[in-house]
């Protein structure tokens, strides 16, 4: 019996940490190949956005930079994730998307290994902030290139912005200056 109840007890604590409704649970891959622990985000506001080289929608990412720029040192980051799920406008390698976005954009904000954001395939951190089982708030779906998902400092979904709403957008600043 008492060995039954400590196989219950560690499968309810299993549970517990996979429902955390934090995105601090997760490990990625950055571009360079190297891990980024996410819960090194402790105690700051993030944003995180899939994005594409080869999208109406990209331009947007000087905006991101502006505001990573003027916020970073308030416990704010942008994470960009570079995704191919919308008409194959992510095609590159992460070394090729690494260089455009310095070249033409010089994005200094951290960005990550190219990953799938729905879909099969869909990553695991994108499946946390798609489904209100996970993360608390919300079903949502990723709707195009560049979604924003606003992120509180305790790791937590708190808004889904739609693609078309620029980074530097009053509601968000208003977000990560609160």
């Amino acid at each position: 019996m008492k060995f039954l109840i400590l196989i219950l007890s560690i499968a309810m604590s299993t549970i517990e940490i996979n429902n955390s409704k934090s995105i601090h649970q997760f490990k990625v891959t950055d571009i360079r190949g190297n891990e980024f622990d996410l819960a090194t985000l402790k105690g700051k506001k993030v944003m995180i956005v899939n994005t594409a080289s080869k999208c109406g929608f990209t331009p947007q990412y000087e905006q991101l930079e502006q505001v990573y720029e003027k916020y970073k040192g308030n416990d704010f980051v942008i994470i960009g994730f570079p995704a191919n799920n919308f008409m194959s406008q992510e095609p590159g390698s992460n070394d090729d998307i690494a260089s455009f976005c310095q070249v033409n954009y010089g994005v200094t904000f951290p960005m990550m290994a190219k990953i799938s954001v729905k879909g099969k395939d869909q990553h695991p951190l994108y499946k946390f902030l798609t489904q209100k089982l996970y993360n608390g708030l919300e079903d949502n779906s990723v709707k195009w290139n560049f979604q924003k998902y606003l992120i509180n400092k305790d790791g937590q979904l708190e808004k889904v912005v739609a693609p078309n709403v620029k980074p530097d957008d009053k509601e968000i600043i208003a977000w990560i200056e609160k």
